[in-house]
């Protein structure tokens, strides 16, 4: 197993974390782009399937340790898991063994943290115990979720029902463990939510204040560092233009302000730092990536940020005020 990544700041500490992986239609995943683009940064197995990862974050601060969405989680049928090319097997799940591996056991999250409400993002909140009943994978946490997202996950609606899992959320509302809040809340100071609708009318991405510089957990707004081009958005998004205007604000401000982009998708990328497209114009770049290969099988591109072999730079520069390092 490689050494595990870091950042950290005077403030907080980020940690990726392996929640397994899944296959998801290429099409789909990039929306109206033709395929001659995107293979090229997203090859596709025989079924036209890419490989997506499942890649969580742990933030550590002086007040709460918090865990960025949670995964898939251990509840779905063979059936699914094959449709989905899922691999997320571990002790119940990849997350928790991944967890384990850096210390850290479920007891010890404070706070799970919810960018919205889909299946690979909020499965892993609740277990299926071998008596088929349902517990929170997380005992002593209190479960964040924008209010606006949960109610929209319970609208029924034939268009988005596919995605949502009424056992990965309800268990919790019905037990009181769920708060819901305001768009763009603060979860835990210094860690926050930012208001990006498009992928769903109130998916939250959160920023983290490391400490002098800032880390901008994207979710879906960017599922992998092949959508940085700003019209490049998943067909799976409700309100795609809404997304394309969500992108325009938040990339711009990433790339004036330097803040490092974590991806939750990309199977080769964890993060990498804004700073503005080369001639200037919309959106951003990335510099100082950081790879971590999450998705068993994945080919990667030829064009793109992390793409080609070996690792792009990852130091951080003089300034930046962080201590990034490998842990040995």
């Amino acid at each position: 197993m490689p050494d595990p990544i870091f950042l950290e700041g005077d403030r907080a500490r980020v940690r990726p974390v392996d929640a397994g992986s899944l296959w998801l239609d290429g099409g789909a995943m990039f929306g109206v782009v033709p395929k001659p683009l995107w293979v090229r940064r997203a090859p596709a197995d025989g079924q036209n399937r890419i490989p997506l990862a499942m890649r969580c974050l742990l933030v550590e601060t002086e007040e709460a340790t918090v865990l960025i969405d949670v995964g898939l989680g251990n509840k779905e049928s063979d059936k699914f898991k094959s449709i989905y090319g899922v691999s997320n097997d571990g002790d119940p799940t990849r997350l928790e063994t991944s967890l384990e591996a850096l210390g850290v056991k479920p007891s010890d999250v404070d706070v799970v943290a919810g960018t919205h409400l889909h299946f690979d993002h909020f499965g892993g909140s609740t277990t299926r115990g071998t008596d088929g009943s349902l517990r929170p994978s997380f005992p002593s946490a209190r479960y964040v979720v924008s209010r606006g997202e949960y109610e929209f996950a319970r609208l029924d609606n034939e268009r988005i029902r596919a995605s949502y899992m009424a056992d990965n959320f309800e268990p919790l509302a019905a037990a009181d463990r769920l708060e819901l809040v305001p768009d763009g809340s603060e979860i835990v100071p210094g860690v926050r939510y930012v208001h990006t609708p498009g992928h769903t009318p109130h998916h939250q991405s959160i920023l983290v204040d490391l400490g002098g510089a800032q880390l901008l957990f994207l979710a879906d707004l960017v599922p992998t560092a092949a959508h940085l081009p700003l019209p490049w958005i998943m067909g799976y998004d409700v309100e795609p233009l809404v997304t394309l205007e969500s992108k325009k604000r938040i990339l711009r401000r990433a790339a004036d302000e330097g803040w490092w982009l974590a991806f939750e998708h990309d199977p080769f990328v964890a993060w990498g730092r804004a700073v503005p497209p080369p001639g200037g114009g919309s959106g951003c770049t990335l510099d100082d990536i950081e790879e971590q290969a999450l998705a068993p099988g994945a080919e990667r591109g030829t064009s793109g940020p992390g793409q080609g072999p070996g690792k792009q730079s990852s130091q951080v520069r003089p300034g930046d005020g962080l201590n990034r390092e490998e842990a040995g």
